[in-house]
C-alpha cells in the first residue's frame, strides 16, 4: 500500500469534489483564471501562503484542514489550537457557560467536533435521568448516549425518525471534513439494535413543522416531551478549537414540555397557558 502524504494539488482536488464544485466554478469564487487552478491541482504551479488560504475560504475547509493543506504545500500552520487551561482561553469558556445558564430553563450543551460534551446547564438532567453511568462517565458522546439501548434510546418515543435524522446530520459532517472518528462513530450508531416495542417510522408525521425539523420526543418521569434542537456555531472564530465548538439548544415543542422544563427551573420563567 502506499502511504505517501497527499501532495497540496490532490487535496484540493479532493475538497473541490467534496463541495461538488467545478474548477470553474472554484475559480471563478476565489477571483483566478481556471487555467491558474489547474496548475496548482496538477502540481505544475507552486502555491503561495496566501493563495492557499484563498482557495481555503473559498472552499470553506475547516480551519484544523487548512492547516493540513498549508503544510502539505510547505508552509507552517497558521490557526492555532490552545488548550482549554491556556488562559486566553478562559475567557471565551466564561463566556459559554454563561450562554448555557442563559438558555435554562431549556436544557443546552456545548460539544466539540467529535459530539464530545465540554459542558451542559443543569436543565440537562430531565434528558440524562436514567442513563447508565458508564455512558454519563467522561468523556461523554451525546450522540452515543442518545442511541446507545443503555443511554437515552429506551425513552425516545420516535427513535426511529430521531436516529435517521441524527445519523443523516453525522453523513452531512462527514461529507464535509471526512473525520475517520465520525466515521467510526456513525458505523456504530447505526449498529445500535432498535429498542423493543418502538413504533414505526412514517415520514411526514409531524405537519406542524413542516419538514424543516425532526422533534425529540422524550419520555420524561412518566411523561412526553417534545423538544427541537437548534445549533449554534462561533463563525468567526479564528482559534480551531473555538471553530469547532458548538452549542446544541433543545427548545420545547409544545406547551407541556415548557411548562415541565419551567416547573423544574421555575425561578427562570414563567409557564405558558395550559389552552
Amino acid at each position: 500500500m502506499n502511504d505517501a502524504p497527499l501532495s497540496f494539488g490532490q487535496l484540493l482536488r479532493g475538497w473541490r469534489n467534496r463541495r461538488s464544485l467545478s474548477q470553474l466554478a472554484l475559480a471563478a469564487e476565489a477571483e483566478i483564471s481556471q487555467r491558474h487552478l489547474s496548475f496548482i491541482e496538477s502540481g505544475r504551479s507552486v502555491p503561495s501562503r496566501e493563495m492557499i488560504l484563498r482557495l481555503g475560504k473559498s472552499l470553506d475547509v475547516p480551519l484544523r484542514e487548512r492547516n493540513v493543506l498549508l503544510v502539505s504545500a510547505g508552509f507552517a500552520p497558521v490557526y492555532k489550537e490552545r488548550r482549554p487551561d491556556d488562559p486566553s482561553i478562559k475567557s471565551v469558556t466564561a463566556a459559554v457557560t454563561s450562554i448555557l445558564r442563559g438558555h435554562e430553563p431549556f436544557p443546552a450543551l456545548a460539544l466539540d467536533r467529535h459530539w464530545t460534551m465540554l459542558d451542559a446547564n443543569r436543565a440537562i438532567d430531565p434528558l440524562i435521568a436514567g442513563a447508565d453511568e458508564k455512558l454519563l462517565r467522561p468523556p461523554v458522546n451525546v450522540l452515543r448516549l442518545s442511541l446507545h439501548p443503555d443511554g437515552l434510546a429506551p425513552r425516545i418515543l420516535n427513535f426511529r425518525e430521531w436516529r435517521a435524522h441524527v445519523l443523516d446530520r453525522l453523513s452531512r459532517q462527514i461529507g464535509n471534513a471526512a473525520d475517520p472518528i465520525l466515521i467510526g462513530l456513525r458505523d456504530e450508531l447505526g449498529a445500535y439494535p432498535v429498542p423493543p416495542g418502538t413504533k414505526p417510522w412514517r415520514p411526514g408525521e409531524h405537519p406542524a413543522f413542516a419538514g424543516i425539523a425532526v422533534p425529540l420526543q422524550l419520555k420524561c418521569y412518566d411523561r412526553p416531551l417534545s423538544f427541537l434542537s437548534a445549533t449554534t456555531v462561533f463563525g468567526s472564530a479564528y482559534d480551531i478549537r473555538l471553530s469547532e465548538l458548538t452549542i446544541e439548544t433543545f427548545l420545547p415543542a409544545d406547551k407541556q414540555t415548557m411548562n415541565f422544563l419551567v416547573a423544574a427551573h421555575g425561578d427562570t420563567a414563567a409557564p405558558l397557558d395550559a389552552g
